[in-house]
């Protein structure tokens, strides 16, 4: 029952999405207290785009089973420090997400109150996320003397 719940959630809210896209800018904009949304009202309508198909690719019916009112039972020990690489913010495809030099990334609603409802804030939640995205930093660790299990190879 809770999966079909899951999957309801994930379609009514992708399909609202599709819905909102016209409006995202302006709504954004006044969300997050950032003018260049609404500014650049043609590129945040296309990233928007972007961003409602990348949530169909997974992460939204992730969020609805796995993150949102459960009780954080996490059978994995993940370690790791984010290197601002962006491969969690579905691979680059965030509509909030801004480049922060050579090759590293930040979230652009990083301090928003708003951003600790979204998967954003669970990442990783256990190893099928850190392949997913082929996050190079963080990694799932044996517990009680087993050994570090290494999603797989990280760059040094």
């Amino acid at each position: 029952m809770r999966h079909r719940l899951a999957h309801w959630a994930t379609h009514a809210l992708i399909g609202c999405a599709y819905l909102s896209v016209p409006v995202a800018p302006a709504v954004a904009s006044l969300v997050f207290w950032r003018r260049r949304y609404l500014l650049r009202y043609r590129t945040t309508m296309r990233k928007t785009l972007t961003h409602i198909q990348a949530l169909r690719q997974g992460p939204a019916l992730h969020y609805f089973r796995d993150v949102a009112g459960q009780v954080k039972q996490v059978p994995e020990h993940i370690e790791g420090e984010c290197v601002q690489c962006g491969n969690c913010c579905m691979n680059h495809q965030c509509m909030f997400l801004e480049p922060a030099g050579a090759e590293k990334f930040q979230c652009g609603i990083y301090h928003s109150p708003l951003r600790r409802w979204s998967n954003c804030g669970s990442f990783p939640l256990h190893g099928h996320d850190i392949a997913r995205y082929q996050c190079p930093s963080y990694y799932v660790a044996g517990g009680q003397g087993k050994p570090v299990i290494p999603i797989h190879p990280v760059r040094v």
